[in-house]
C-alpha cells in the first residue's frame, strides 16, 4: 500500500520536513509540553523469535496487532494530548525483499490509522525497514511508504531531528544518500549550535551506546568510531537528548550533557522489561522521561509529577 493509497496519512514528512508543525507556528517556545516515544512494533519478530528463525520466520503478527493497537488506545486516551507520537524504527519485522512485508506493511498502516488525528505519527526507519545496507532501492520504498527517511520539525521552540541510523551502520552501498543526510545534518546543527532553539532532540533507530560511550562493538548500537564522532557533533552542538530503539530493552547513559536514551519495543521484548511507550516531558530547562508499560498506561494514564511539570510556567 503507498502512501497516496493510505490516505496520505502516513506520509506526513516531506520536503525533509514535517508538515503536521508550521515551523513559522513552532519556533518559540511557549511553554512544557510532552510526546510519546515508542520503538520496535516489528510486526512479525514475536513468531520469528520463538520458532528461532529471525531471517525467513515473521508468518503471524496478531500480537504485535494487538499490542500497537493497546499502545495507540491508551495514547489516545491521554489529557492533555501529547503533541506527537514518534515510532523510533523497525516499523515491521519483514527485511525489504522479503516474505510478508506487504502485508506486514498493509496492517500496520491500517492500525496506526487508529492514531487520534490531532496526535501527528513521526516515523523513524529502522534496519528492518530500510535493510541492514540500504540501497538508493530500499530507501526510495520506505519515503513512497512512510515519508522522508531523515527530516527536521519545530514543536515549540524545540528542534527535532530525525535521522536515518542505517547511514551510520553501513552506507556502502548508498554513499551519495549517506553524503546528502551528513550534509544536511550540519546544517541543522549549526542552527542548534547557534542556540535559536529551546532545545534540539535527536531521533533514531540505533543507538549511539547502549550505556556508555566506551563500550564494546555490539549488534545493537554504532561502531566506537562512528558513535564518538556523532556523539562529540551532537554534544558541540547542545543536543539535549538522543532517542533511539532497536534493543528491545531499555538502556542508556550520559555523554557529557546529552541523555542517551534507548527504549525497549512495543512488540518482542529481548530482555525483562514489559512492551510499553516512553513519556517525555520537555520543561523550559530539562527534558524528563519515563517508560510505561502499556498496561500501566492504559490503566493508569500519566503520574502526577509528570503532569505537574508540564504545569510549570
Amino acid at each position: 500500500m503507498s502512501a497516496a493509497e493510505a490516505g496520505g496519512v502516513f506520509r506526513r514528512a516531506r520536503g525533509r520536513t514535517l508538515d503536521a508543525f508550521p515551523a513559522e507556528q513552532e519556533r518559540e517556545w511557549k511553554g512544557p509540553f510532552y510526546f510519546i516515544q515508542g520503538a520496535d512494533p516489528q510486526f512479525g519478530l514475536m513468531k520469528a523469535w520463538s520458532t528461532g528463525d529471525c531471517d525467513n520466520g515473521g508468518d503471524e503478527w496478531e500480537q504485535e496487532i494487538r499490542l500497537t493497537e493497546q499502545a495507540i488506545q491508551a495514547i489516545n486516551k491521554l489529557n492533555p494530548k501529547p503533541r506527537f507520537f514518534v515510532l523510533c524504527g523497525d516499523l515491521i519485522h519483514a527485511m525489504p525483499g522479503m516474505l510478508w512485508r506487504k502485508e506486514q506493511t498493509k496492517d500496520l498502516q491500517r492500525v496506526l490509522r487508529k492514531v487520534d488525528s490531532d496526535i501527528p505519527l513521526v516515523l523513524v526507519s529502522g534496519n528492518h525497514d530500510v535493510g541492514n545496507v540500504p540501497t538508493p532501492e530500499t530507501i526510495a520504498e520506505f519515503q513512497e511508504t512512510w515519508g522522508d527517511d531523515y527530516f527536521s520539525f519545530w514543536v515549540g521552540g524545540v528542534l527535532f531531528l530525525v535521522l536515518n541510523s542505517q547511514f551510520l551502520y553501513d552506507a556502502s552501498l548508498c554513499p551519495a544518500l549517506k553524503q546528502a543526510q551528513d550534509q544536511w545534518l550540519d546544517q541543522q546543527l549549526s542552527a542548534a549550535g547557534q542556540r535559536k532553539c529551546q532545545h534540539a532532540i535527536v531521533f533514531q533507530h540505533i543507538p549511539l551506546f547502549l550505556q556508555s560511550i566506551d563500550e564494546d562493538d555490539d549488534y545493537f548500537n554504532l561502531t566506537k568510531s562512528v558513535r564518538k564522532e556523532m556523539a562529540d557533533k551532537f554534544a558541540k552542538a547542545g543536543i539535549k537528548a538522543v532517542f533511539s530503539g532497536h534493543y528491545h530493552r531499555n538502556a542508556g547513559g550520559t555523554y557529557q550533557n546529552m541523555d542517551v536514551v534507548v527504549s525497549s519495543a512495543i512488540g518482542c521484548q529481548l530482555g525483562n522489561d514489559t512492551h510499553g511507550v516512553r513519556v517525555v516531558v520537555v520543561t523550559a530547562d530539562k527534558i524528563v522521561h519515563r517508560y510505561y508499560s502499556l498496561d500501566e498506561l492504559s490503566e493508569r494514564g500519566i503520574e502526577g509529577d509528570l503532569m505537574d511539570l508540564m504545569k510549570e510556567k
